[in-house]
C-alpha cells in the first residue's frame, strides 16, 4: 500500500473510532466523556502501528472483550490491490489511555 494510502486509511481507522467513542453504548459514561475531552483538550497522541491482517482481527476481538471503542476499515473499491475486492486496511481503536490498549496491540511494531 502507498504511503498515501496509508495515510488515506488511518484517516478512517482515527475518525471511525472517534465517532464510535462518542456513541458508544460500551461504557458509555466513561468513552463518551473521554472522546468529549479529548476533542476539547487536547488532540491527543495517534499512533500508527503495522500488522498484518490475522493480527487486526484478534486485536478487534479483544477491542470488543475489553469494552474498547474502534472501528475495522474495509476499504471497497481500491484498485492498488485486489482488483478493486472489499479487503481490510485498518484499525482505529480508541481513544484510550496507553494502559488500556497495550493488552490489545501488544507486540505490534510501528508503522514504517
Amino acid at each position: 500500500m502507498s504511503a498515501g494510502k496509508a495515510a488515506s486509511q488511518a484517516g478512517h481507522a482515527y475518525l471511525g473510532a472517534y465517532i464510535t467513542a462518542l456513541n458508544s453504548t460500551l461504557d458509555a459514561d466513561h468513552y463518551v466523556k473521554q472522546a468529549q475531552d479529548y476533542s476539547k483538550e487536547s488532540p491527543g497522541t495517534k499512533v500508527c502501528l503495522q500488522a498484518n491482517l490475522e493480527q487486526l482481527l484478534i486485536a478487534k476481538e479483544k477491542c470488543e472483550f475489553f469494552g474498547i471503542p474502534h472501528f475495522l476499515v474495509v476499504d471497497s473499491g481500491c484498485q492498488n490491490f485486489y482488483d478493486g475486492a472489499p479487503i481490510v486496511t485498518a484499525l482505529g481503536i480508541g481513544p484510550a489511555y496507553a494502559q488500556q490498549v497495550k493488552p490489545v496491540v501488544g507486540k505490534f511494531r510501528l508503522h514504517k
